[in-house]
């Protein structure tokens, strides 16, 4: 008894548990979506290798020193830069995006590794005891670090990963505490960008909501005229970044709107995911049963809409498994990031928790329909190294943490 009381207390099985049971569950529907395909019947070997080598990457980072994520972050940052330069340069061309740098027969995309590099350089400076998010340097300063690499992943394009780079940064900045006033000045623009894609009436009416809320923070004339040039100037980048999407990405939105308009192009994932969800039915049609998974109506399905096998083959009870085994290891990670007191490794948490959730959030949505298709996989279920591999790292960090957090407390 005292043995496991003891491993309990270094090692929190409420995080490693479901992942576990999460990685298993996405290597059942990668099998069954890759069955009876002509090409990919590699890809479960392949993901159950990358499998173990994330299990082994997640105990040497848990094993590390804890100091190690401090002293690594500025180096493996300016490192992650590298890579997204060296990438649009030389990189492989994947679904239109120049994403991919082969090492071998290896390949891996430099954005996964960059997710690492910029949660612990954002954390690393707004945990310096100088640092006042609320002053517009310090917010700049911060909101900077962060899109440095999400212009380059824009440049690859690749706008799903852009995302939720950016989500990501507001996350930690509101995480670090900013004040209300700055939580606008950094939400607004985003607010007036999503309003520049519906049309310019819509933009306009951002517009005067901004102008109407400067008012009644009643800040100087010249500092709420600086804020509104900000916004302005987001709603007419959105408008040259639309332009510039490539068309597939341009019907992406367009179809977000509604999938009906183009059902054999860019809507045509989303409507048979939600056929192939909605016929799994409360108990699914069983292991290698779905009808859309095994003859392949949705391509590439073991990536980013694998959660569409879960819900076809073991139904709403699967689908659901799936989504308590998310929120669990959510809350979970929450609850570590709330109670660490070193705020450097706390915002690193809630940066990682960040990637997770947005991740989530994004390609749940797709797939049933409510958010576009932008290509964003499930974490530790989707098929795919690299992915796997970080998010497995980031998950030791986690782990290291709660290993050493009475230090820390």
């Amino acid at each position: 008894m005292r043995i496991d009381y003891n491993l309990r207390d270094k090692f929190d099985f409420g995080i490693f548990i479901p992942v576990s049971l999460l990685i298993a569950i996405g290597l059942s529907a990668i099998y069954s979506s890759t069955f009876n395909h002509p090409t990919a019947g590699g890809n479960f070997e392949r993901q159950l290798i990358w499998g173990i080598g994330a299990f082994v990457i997640f105990f040497i980072t848990y094993s590390l020193p804890t100091n190690t994520f401090r002293t690594i972050a500025t180096p493996t940052y300016l490192f992650s830069i590298l890579l997204l330069v060296v990438v649009i340069v030389v990189g492989r061309k994947v679904s239109g995006a120049r994403s991919w740098l082969d090492l071998g027969p290896f390949g891996f995309q430099p954005s996964e590794f960059a997710k690492i590099g910029t949660i612990l350089a954002m954390s690393a400076f707004l945990s310096r005891k100088n640092t006042d998010i609320d002053s517009f340097k310090d917010i700049l300063i911060s909101i900077s670090t962060g899109f440095v690499p999400v212009m380059l992943i824009l440049a690859e394009p690749d706008m799903g990963t852009a995302i939720v780079f950016v989500g990501t940064i507001l996350i930690l900045i509101f995480w670090k505490g900013i004040s209300l006033f700055g939580l606008f000045i950094v939400l607004s623009p985003g607010f007036v960008a999503i309003a520049a894609i519906f049309g310019f009436y819509y933009f306009l009416a951002s517009l005067i909501l901004v102008i109407v809320t400067l008012l009644l923070f009643c800040k100087d004339i010249f500092f709420s005229g600086s804020i509104f040039a900000l916004n302005l100037a987001a709603g007419f980048f959105t408008d040259y970044l639309y332009n510039a999407l490539s068309p597939h990405q341009q019907k992406r939105i367009q179809s977000f709107i509604d999938p009906n308009t183009d059902p054999l192009g860019a809507g045509y994932n989303t409507i048979q995911a939600k056929v192939a969800i909605g016929s799994g039915g409360l108990f699914g049609k069983g292991f290698l049963q779905g009808n859309q998974t095994q003859l392949q109506y949705i391509p590439e399905q073991w990536t980013d809409f694998i959660y569409c096998v879960i819900g076809e083959e073991f139904g709403f009870i699967g689908s659901m498994i799936v989504l308590v085994l998310f929120l669990f290891l959510f809350l979970r990670i929450l609850k570590i990031a709330s109670t660490t007191k070193d705020e450097f490794l706390s915002l690193t948490i809630i940066g990682i928790l960040s990637v997770y959730i947005i991740h989530f959030l994004i390609n749940i949505g797709m797939v049933v329909g409510i958010l576009p298709v932008i290509g964003i996989p499930l974490p530790f279920v989707s098929y795919g190294g690299s992915s796997l591999l970080v998010n497995m790292f980031m998950l030791g960090i986690i782990a290291n943490v709660y290993r050493n957090r009475k230090n820390f407390t």
